[in-house]
């Protein structure tokens, strides 16, 4: 079966996925709606760009010019501006880059067509011609935050899963959605990791041993970790920092990392605010190994989010023994047993966020407990190979269209 991936060619969720699919016997192909560098093992690749993502770099360049640094600061402080203006108008320019697509999908033919997510990839995709099966996932805030930030962003959520042959989510909540926003009841669901799943054996072995990383943590101070970076109406980062000082009047050996923040203008800001320059350690986004192991040194994961599906470093903090405080949100209730493997919180509560991470520094043998049930749950629900059997076994239903 030749399968045609349209996804973020950056993004570690899509190489994770294509890993993935490598133990299978599938010819992939990728579109990609952003520049990036070419993935070793895909024939046939193309970069497509939509919703202004030719002005985007790459992620997983290892270097980055200072006219970068400079973009990268100026989007930061826009970022709200930005994400308004791209709501509005990117819907309104998918005409050309769904022209060029099918003339990709004419030259490919396809066996099959899977979108890792409806903004853009899905809406891209749905013009797929009616031969080819579609399949679309949704990501976490796809239906719960994206489709609602402006009309032609609901118009075009709504035609992508009209559209759609099949559905993947990583949540269930979504393909409950998903039926409210367009999805014929016939069409075949699955509940499955939107990364591929974890390969819980390569994890292990990263954690024994020692990867190389440019930054220092302070011996002896209890971690707590906060790689969600910056996602606008999503994420509630001016929670989390306010809780920060809370947190260490009561506890001030408690430190607390922060990736994917690092030259962030407004994350500096809210440092110098609460005065958090001797507590707190921003970092740029770091690569897969180097964020397991500063799991693995950590005691709590941090996430107020409230939309969101199941978050890859959720998953990947769970399987490296960290304890999550959450967002109280249905996709995350879906993973956890409240007060025992993990701790729901109202992501827009500084207070609940704040006594929730000293509960979880004052006991460790809650984190014990919690760790290990985490870790019966990942390998029943996330493990790579049996989400690659669940994969292979949802691919294969659309052979004979």
């Amino acid at each position: 079966m030749h399968i045609l991936l349209v996804a973020d060619g950056r993004s570690p969720i899509t190489r994770n996925w294509l890993r993935m699919l490598s133990g299978l016997d599938y010819q992939i192909s990728l579109v990609s709606t952003y520049p990036y560098e070419p993935i070793d093992g895909i024939e046939h690749q193309y970069t497509l760009p939509v919703a202004f993502s030719n002005m985007s770099g790459s992620q997983v360049s290892t270097s980055i010019s200072q006219r970068q640094v400079r973009v990268r600061g100026l989007v930061a402080r826009l970022r709200p501006l930005l994400l308004r203006v791209r709501a509005l108008a990117a819907p309104m320019m998918l005409a050309k880059p769904q022209k060029e697509y099918l003339e990709i999908v004419d030259v490919l033919e396809p066996d099959l067509v899977h979108a890792l997510r409806i903004p853009y990839e899905g809406m891209l995709a749905a013009v797929t011609p009616a031969h080819i099966p579609l399949i679309v996932s949704i990501w976490g805030n796809d239906l719960t935050f994206h489709a609602h930030t402006s009309r032609q962003m609901a118009r075009h959520t709504r035609r992508a899963l009209a559209r759609a042959d099949g559905l993947l989510a990583d949540a269930g909540r979504d393909v409950r959605l998903a039926g409210q926003w367009g999805l014929r009841a016939e069409v075949p669901t699955a509940v499955l990791p939107g990364n591929g799943g974890l390969d819980l054996d390569e994890m292990n072995r990263t954690l024994s041993l020692s990867v190389a990383h440019d930054y220092q943590l302070p011996e002896g101070r209890p971690l707590v970790v906060n790689p969600r970076g910056f996602r606008p109406g999503s994420v509630h980062q001016e929670v989390f920092f306010e809780s920060v000082p809370m947190v260490l009047r009561e506890f001030p050996q408690a430190y607390f990392v922060c990736t994917a923040m690092q030259g962030q203008p407004q994350a500096q800001k809210w440092v110098e605010k609460y005065r958090l320059q001797e507590h707190i350690l921003l970092l740029p986004y770091l690569g897969q190994q180097q964020l397991w192991q500063l799991f693995s040194r950590s005691q709590v994961y941090v996430s107020l989010s409230s939309h969101d599906g199941t978050p890859n470093t959720f998953l990947e903090a769970l399987a490296c023994g960290c304890f999550p405080v959450v967002g109280n949100i249905e996709s995350l209730r879906e993973w956890l047993e409240p007060g025992r493997t993990g701790l729901l919180v109202d992501p827009r509560d500084p207070q609940a966020a704040a006594e929730a991470i000293l509960y979880a520094l004052r006991h460790p043998e809650l984190r014990e407990r919690a760790r290990q049930g985490n870790i019966r749950v990942l390998k029943k629900r996330a493990e790579v190979n049996g989400v690659r059997r669940e994969v292979q076994i949802f691919y294969n239903k659309f052979s004979g269209k």
